[in-house]
């Protein structure tokens, strides 16, 4: 059994209010209570005072492939292991594992060993898998990016059938092309399933969006790449993300696949409500600059860039915390609203913020402390700590 902690003296982020120097008392993995004076009776105390510390939820990342060398395609319970031990330095306490477009065997090993990783792998200290984001193949080639056209395939129910069969029912979220045919029953059939439908990779038109919506589609993936733009007279995927309130949306806020005038503008539109960060994070996550691999193809990281050597963006190096920070500085967000675009409105998203997403007595005990600079302190994952920062 884990021990108690207690963490006191720092500003409490919750859902309906802050507390400037408040109390989360943690056991047996959740939140036992939050108040503004300490409990006392804890195994361990965490205090604050003296210093400018603020206590959020534990951020969840609903789309990211690698870090620290490892990927998710990779098929192992070592890249799995890997990843899940290095994303609790950034904050992340939860994460989608996320595939990208490869053959069929490649896709199904990585979903075998995902559902085999979750059944019995899963251990504290360490950010949980809450599920699989399916990233392709059911894209438009024009829009591939960096998934490898040969693989792209029409969108098959059949196929996805099979697939969330050898998962073990834990693909969550499907990247697709809304526009190519047979997208629109797909998206009905993933919306029948309870799975989340994203547009994404996609040159589908504003009024085709909308038709996506319709049958069920409630997420964009990556706002701005791999979609079709804005144009005055076709408003397109970029257009209609904007615009259309069923749609939560989300963006990679690296100052490399959208500039900060861009984030703002999308911001502008789709506000606390509607944003969800994410990284897009390759392999090279955590680790130096030089050549990686993403899905068979070589990725030169240089500069916090990840590029295929025709100069094509290949995910990203992002954490979630520099996003959070990033976000901050373009939009000088109060807490409330970057505590939802980071952990609260994927967890609504993804059907898990009965535990997920909020600090209130019986959650998961996923916490970040972040200082005033918005740098991670430390991050607990079932109420253990699984990461601190080394003081210097």
């Amino acid at each position: 059994m884990a021990d108690s902690v207690e963490i006191i003296n720092v500003t409490v982020v919750c859902n309906n209010e802050i507390i400037p120097s408040g109390s989360v008392l943690l056991k047996d993995g959740l939140i036992e209570s939050v108040a503004e004076d300490p409990v006392g009776g804890a195994d361990k105390v965490i205090d604050g005072k003296g210093e400018r510390w603020t206590l959020v939820p534990g951020f969840i990342d609903v789309h990211i492939h690698g870090a620290d060398g490892h990927d998710v395609m990779d098929g192992t319970s070592e890249a799995l292991t890997g990843m899940a031990r290095s994303l609790p330095a950034e904050g992340t306490t939860s994460f989608l594992a996320t595939t990208m477009t490869q053959s069929s065997d490649s896709i199904t090993r990585a979903l075998n060993n995902t559902r085999e990783y979750m059944n019995a792998e899963q251990t504290s200290r360490q950010a949980e898998i809450l599920g699989i984001h399916l990233e392709g193949p059911f894209l438009s080639i024009n829009k591939a990016g960096a998934q490898p056209h040969e693989h792209i395939l029409p969108p098959s129910t059949d196929q996805f059938d099979r697939w969330q069969e050898e998962s073990g029912g834990q693909i969550r979220l499907v990247t697709l092309a809304p526009e190519v045919p047979g997208g629109l029953k797909f998206i009905e059939h993933l919306t029948g399933q309870g799975v989340m439908a994203s547009i994404g990779h996609s040159e589908a038109t504003f009024d085709q969006v909308e038709e996506a919506v319709d049958a069920g589609a409630r997420h964009v993936t990556h706002l701005y790449n791999q979609m079709s733009g804005f144009h005055h007279r076709d408003p397109g995927v970029v257009g209609a993300a904007l615009l259309n309130k069923r749609l939560k949306v989300e963006m990679i806020v690296d100052h490399v696949h959208a500039r900060p005038e861009a984030v703002q503008l999308a911001y502008h539109h789709t506000t606390a409500e509607r944003t969800i960060l994410i990284t897009d994070a390759m392999r090279a996550k955590c680790l130096p600059e030089g050549t990686y691999d993403l899905g068979g193809q070589q990725v030169d990281v240089k500069g916090g860039e990840a590029r295929l050597g025709d100069g094509t963006l290949a995910g990203s190096v992002l954490t979630l915390q520099k996003a959070l920070k990033n976000m901050h500085q373009h939009t000088e967000l109060p807490w409330e609203d970057l505590v939802r675009i980071t952990s609260l409105n994927a967890a609504e998203q993804l059907g898990f913020d009965e535990r997920k997403g909020k600090i209130e007595k019986g959650k998961d005990a996923d916490l970040v402390l972040l200082d005033e600079n918005l740098e991670v302190v430390m991050t607990v994952c079932k109420g253990e700590i699984a990461y601190q920062r080394e003081e210097s």
